[in-house]
């Protein structure tokens, strides 16, 4: 089973387009946490079983994890083994935001698919398909290449025109018709632009978005679900972070989300 094959069997398993994002800053962990031997893992094992019932897909930005040198580096493996023991059925995602020339992304390859052992990575595509295919050709991972990103700076390079058609709209349609060969490409498209995921949609046919920005970003939960739905009623991993994990009640906020997302999506 692939990536792509084990997050939509979970979608219909627990009727749930929700990502959880494990952004377990150490500074804004409850004490007791900060006083355990293993803060940032104990932390996440926490919000998993809260949140586990109610989710498809785990997000874990490096950058949580590499600030705390390799007791960082550590505790995230322990995160992605305990889900890979525990809950192997839950799509584990890596934000690392990777891209550089073919050797050293294969350096990279190695140690997000084959040492943390997980399913997909988010890429930049500024160096080009030929730069990426040791990510790419992994037909057993899944490649999810920024598109539309959330953050209030991206018109600044992403809206420059490229033939009549702006930068992000070039790179949709690139990675659907040039580098997704495989089946193994997703986008990222930001909640915070809902018109532009409508055009990405469009654009991409069925195939499956990374969408952060719900939450704590402001996203708007409705205008994201009827803009980014594919044919399936599915295609979009809807990211959720702060405004779950260091919500006074996960499990709450998560069940909540969940909820509200499946509101504006089609009965099937």
């Amino acid at each position: 089973m692939n990536p792509l094959e084990k997050y939509n069997n979970r979608v219909d398993q627990v009727n749930s387009l929700l990502c959880v994002g494990l952004d377990s800053d150490l500074r804004q962990l409850p004490r007791h946490y900060r006083d355990d031997p293993f803060p940032q893992f104990a932390f996440n094992r926490w919000v998993i079983e809260e949140t586990r019932d109610f989710v498809s897909a785990y997000k874990m930005n490096i950058a949580f994890y590499e600030a705390r040198g390799d007791r960082g580096i550590s505790e995230l493996k322990m995160t992605v083994a305990y889900l890979q023991e525990r809950h192997p059925n839950i799509l584990t995602i890596c934000d690392a935001k990777r891209a550089d020339i073919g050797s050293t992304n294969a350096g990279y390859v190695e140690a997000i698919f084959d040492w943390f052992n997980f399913d997909a990575v988010t890429l930049h595509p500024y160096l080009g398909k030929q730069a990426l295919q040791p990510f790419l050709q992994r037909e057993d991972k899944c490649s999810i290449i920024l598109c539309r990103t959330s953050n209030p700076g991206a018109r600044e390079l992403q809206d420059l025109d490229v033939g009549g058609k702006p930068l992000w709209h070039v790179i949709a349609e690139k990675v659907h018709a040039e580098w997704n060969t495989l089946g193994n490409c997703m986008l990222v498209v930001g909640a915070t632009y809902p018109q532009e995921l409508r055009q990405v949609r469009e654009l991409v046919g069925d195939m499956t978005l990374l969408v952060p920005g719900i939450g704590a970003q402001g996203g708007n939960v409705k205008l994201t679900v009827t803009s980014g739905l594919n044919g399936d009623r599915k295609g979009m991993i809807i990211n959720a972070a702060r405004s779950i994990i260091f919500a006074n009640e996960p499990r709450k906020a998560a069940k909540q989300l969940r909820d509200e997302i499946n509101q504006h999506r089609p009965k099937g």
